[in-house]
């Protein structure tokens, strides 16, 4: 006897357990299909542990520099394998947690892979091989994705690996190469080399975190370069001999082929969707490049299946599949939820100094046709930032000249990620330049920057 649901979760990412959570809200009796841990890759080997590292380093990096605050920490050390243990703890509690959530939603997980049979039908193949199939009106496809195999760099999880063997290596590569200079790539770029590794990182695009502001790139690359990161832009990776005790990675560049000897290669050049025996070919599901394609309520062409996530066209991030699943279920429950604006997305990256953003960079702006109004307010100018020592970067912000729509905006500095709320809020709610300029931000805070930003795109600024 199939176990029946109102809504079937394939997938327990932040996609299909916030989708899943909603849905017990709303009423619905839910399955979730889960073949790994409950929180998928962003929890337990993704956001969560990678800034549970990340935080390691700063504190680290923070006692490497106590002379700065007029403090002694002589003989700073660290334990690596504690390092890799605090944040596998972080990533086992927060997966606890949505155990906990799912347990207080009165939600089912069934353990094992999904494939979809027919509309309404999954089956769920079991650890031991044996076969249990559930049934609901309604199916969502959450399987999110993994890291890219490029074709030069074939994962052997030892010598050249993903993000995943990143989090847990068993003790700190000397030397590093890093392939991709995305979120990913210069967050573990950042960790390494904060704990001691000699880091290179190769860019096949001319600068670094390609998808942000051109300035935001040229500042990421110059912190880097002061912390002794090797960065190669417009270079690919075009073979890794591992034959040898370590790597030795050839890099085609613009001046000619170069080698570099390392212990290990890190592939960051991107993610690829778990889109393999689904079952959507059985079914006649739409898929064009990589990716299911649903309507504005996340339905595919095969009514009663939708699918969330980095499965989707769209951008791959956590907050986006939470948001894409939360629509979703409001639909299927007959709400009649606003479709997802994907032109408010924030960005982040957690390296130090972080970057975030949204909406347009100066560049597209322009091509846009857009007549703009840009201001750009430094940290070295803020208060709070040079008494945290934290003066790199700066808020660089995008209005449209004729009606004062805010267009864009593009942090890099110490805690961006936590500001850039602010921004997405505002443009949400349509606010206009001068009703930031207007209101009143506290002093000193890093976050006032925003607001000396507008100001200087307005020809107001007092702090420049």
């Amino acid at each position: 006897m199939a176990l029946q649901y109102d809504l079937v979760v394939v997938g327990s990412g932040p996609g299909g357990y916030v989708a899943a959570i909603r849905a017990s809200q709303l009423g619905l009796k839910v399955g979730v299909v889960e073949r790994e841990s409950l929180g998928g890759i962003c929890l337990n080997w993704g956001c969560i542990p990678t800034k549970a590292l990340l935080k390691s380093a700063q504190v680290f990096e923070y006692l490497n520099h106590a002379g700065d605050y007029g403090l002694k920490a002589d003989g700073v050390g660290y334990d690596f394998n504690a390092v890799i243990q605090r944040s596998r703890g972080v990533a086992d509690g927060m997966s606890k947690g949505i155990n906990f959530l799912f347990k207080k939603n009165k939600i089912d997980v069934v353990s094992g892979t999904g494939k979809l049979t027919a509309p309404g039908k999954v089956e769920v193949t079991k650890q031991d091989g044996s076969k249990e199939t559930v049934e609901a009106k309604s199916i969502i496809l959450a399987t999110g994705a993994r890291s890219r195999e490029l074709p030069a760099l074939p994962i052997d999880g030892k010598k050249i690996i993903g993000y995943r063997q990143a989090m847990v290596l068993p003790q700190l590569p000397k030397r590093l190469v890093v392939v991709g200079s995305g979120a990913i790539g210069v967050e573990f770029a950042y960790f390494y080399r904060t704990m001691g590794s000699e880091v290179t990182v190769v860019e096949y695009l001319p600068r670094i975190v390609p998808v942000e502001d051109e300035e935001v790139s040229r500042q990421m690359e110059k912190s880097f370069k002061k912390i002794g990161v090797n960065v190669l832009t417009s270079a690919e990776v075009t073979k890794v001999d591992t034959s040898g005790e370590g790597c030795t990675v050839t890099i085609k560049t613009a001046k000619g082929d170069q080698q570099i000897a390392c212990d290990v290669v890190l592939s960051a050049a991107g993610v690829v969707t778990n889109l393999e025996n689904l079952g959507l070919e059985e079914l006649g599901i739409k898929v064009e490049k990589g990716r299911v394609i649903v309507d504005n309520y996340y339905q595919t062409n095969v009514p009663g299946v939708y699918a969330i996530g980095d499965i989707v066209p769209g951008p791959a991030l956590a907050h986006v599949a939470s948001a894409e699943g939360i629509i979703c279920v409001e639909k299927i429950a007959g709400h009649h939820p606003e479709p997802l604006n994907y032109q408010n997305i924030p960005g982040c990256t957690y390296a130090s100094p972080e970057i975030a953003s949204v909406g347009l960079t100066e560049e597209e702006a322009k091509k846009q046709g857009y007549d703009i109004l840009v201001g750009k307010f430094p940290f070295s100018a803020s208060g709070k930032a040079s008494a945290g020592g934290v003066k790199d970067g700066f808020v660089k912000v995008i209005f449209d000249k004729k009606y004062g729509e805010w267009l864009g905006a593009h942090m890099i500095g110490s805690n961006v990620t936590e500001m850039i709320a602010e921004v997405v809020v505002a443009r949400k709610l349509e606010t206009t330049g001068h009703e930031i300029i207007k209101s009143v931000h506290p002093h000193p805070t890093m976050s006032e920057a925003i607001m000396e930003a507008a100001a200087a795109a307005y020809g107001e600024v007092i702090h420049l």
